[in-house]
């Protein structure tokens, strides 16, 4: 077990580093199955792969530019998804010349507009049309499609359904009475068919 967890930490190692060095994105480690939130990195490892001294490292986190998850026992660990933000934000602050607060934006906007472009390729690879609706907060969602109503609606489609409509004075007078006229009873009824 303890090496499939070390196999498996150097595979992250390898995937950060391709990362750093700009040989892959977080879409492609994404895409092929790594978890880019998932806090493995310890402070000294980070600052190692991401080229970055220990203390930018936790000054970053002090001003919230990376924000890297905690341990039971308070110590940093960092995901992928830091690793990267960090070898962007080295690059704009050392060969742009970026402030802080301007690097803070810039990874935002980024991060907004990588998050777009994959709702945007799993609603166009989907092969199927979408269905929206109004959430609690008042912005729209996607509504997942199920089978079970696609089947509902063509039962519907084929089946004639009646609904009780309002009773004849005809009707009434033979419920009354005691009547079951089947003449009687149709009287009573309407028939609705339900399609779109």
């Amino acid at each position: 077990m303890a090496r499939t967890a070390n196999q498996m930490r150097q595979l992250y190692a390898m995937c950060a580093t391709a990362l750093v060095m700009g040989r892959a994105d977080l879409d492609g480690a994404d895409d092929v199955g790594f978890d880019i939130e998932l806090p493995i990195f310890t402070v000294g490892q980070t600052a190692e792969l991401a080229n970055i001294h220990p203390q930018t490292l936790r000054q970053y986190d002090r001003l919230g530019l990376i924000r890297p998850q905690r341990t039971g026992g308070g110590a940093r660990r960092y995901c992928l998804r830091d690793i990267a933000r960090l070898a962007r934000a080295q690059c704009l602050s050392q060969d742009e010349g970026i402030n802080l607060s301007g690097i803070a934006r810039i990874l935002e906007l980024e991060e907004e507009n990588r998050q777009l472009r994959r709702e945007v390729k799993r609603m166009q690879t989907s092969g199927e049309e979408s269905v929206f609706a109004a959430g609690r907060d008042g912005n729209i969602v996607e509504v997942p499609r199920s089978n079970r109503a696609r089947l509902w609606r063509n039962a519907i489609r084929r089946e004639t359904r009646e609904l009780p409509g309002r009773p004849t004075s005809a009707a009434s007078q033979a419920g009354a009475y005691g009547n079951t006229d089947a003449d009687a009873a149709d009287d009573s009824k309407s028939m609705v068919l339900w399609g779109w």
